[in-house]
């Protein structure tokens, strides 16, 4: 991977995912894209009464976001010092997901890395709102960190697939990739549920042996309601240090993420999730 996206909004946990793929990329090449997306609700009365007569309201906000950027990119640069790693500030005025997408395809972008909220009670989600539609409505693999998950290397990695399309190596490379570089333990496991066919298991199992020729296998039958629960308790006890899925629209993550109240997922999700596109 050469292009990283690390969309921020300056906040503790959109920080905290930038410096956990600085980390997690640090032996590598990498071009990281910080983006920050601003609109004009953002603005508020105290500032426009500030500005000039002369400056607009976009070139206000734009300058200010580009200001607080680059800060960020200069004091990564003073503590880690990687002469692997560049960095490029980007500023926009969009909705976030259309920015996120352009920005992607401009930069031909690998991975998308963007911080999660973690639980807080009713008021939170399973994983901030934005984060979520980008898994969703984004063309580029997303990398979600929970608010204060440190890198500490990838030592065992779950794959789970509910086998209802067939995979392919392009959906699975950011994995392959991963693998590559950390030699993890990958765990396959297979989610039958009521929405469940078999019909493609065998001609997936046929790809995994041949790109994935160590990786264990388990299944699990769980009905859709509990779904969450018991893929997370799966998570907490075999101690998994990333959690990856591809994602089919209508399918297993929409099931996984936003299908039913949040009091049912239990809001416990602490391990970083990486979510491949569909190829």
């Amino acid at each position: 991977m050469k292009a990283i996206l690390l969309p921020t909004d300056f906040s503790k946990i959109s920080i905290n995912a930038i410096h956990y793929a600085i980390a997690m990329f640090e032996k590598e090449s990498c071009d990281f894209y910080l983006l920050n997306v601003q609109k004009a609700s953002s603005f508020i009365s105290d500032d426009m009464m500030l500005m000039s007569s002369s400056t607009t309201i976009y070139e206000t906000l734009i300058s200010a976001a580009k200001k607080s950027t680059e800060n960020i990119i200069a004091k990564i640069k003073a503590k880690y010092n990687n002469e692997n790693h560049r960095f490029h500030s980007i500023v926009d005025y969009d909705s976030l997901i259309d920015s996120i997408n352009q920005t992607s395809k401009i930069h031909n972008i690998d991975l998308i890395v963007m911080g999660t909220k973690g639980s807080s009670g009713l008021e939170s989600v399973l994983l901030g709102s934005n984060t979520a539609h980008a898994m969703q409505q984004c063309n580029v693999p997303v990398l979600a960190i929970p608010d204060g998950c440190k890198f500490k290397g990838f030592n065992k990695v779950l794959f789970s697939t509910s086998h209802l399309s067939l995979h392919g190596i392009e959906e699975l490379k950011p994995l392959q990739y991963l693998k590559s570089l950390y030699g993890f333990k990958l765990e396959i496991l297979h989610i039958k549920d009521e929405h469940n066919s078999t019909n493609e298991v065998l001609s997936n199992e046929v790809l995994f042996k041949k790109y994935f020729s160590d990786a264990t296998y388990t299944s699990m039958e769980v009905s859709s309601k509990k779904m969450f629960e018991k893929v997370n308790q799966h998570i907490i006890e075999n101690k998994i240090d990333l959690f990856a899925i591809v994602s089919t629209k209508h399918s297993y993550l929409d099931r996984l993420l936003n299908r039913y109240p949040v009091e049912t997922f239990g809001l416990k999700i602490h391990t970083p999730f990486l979510v491949m596109n569909k190829a």
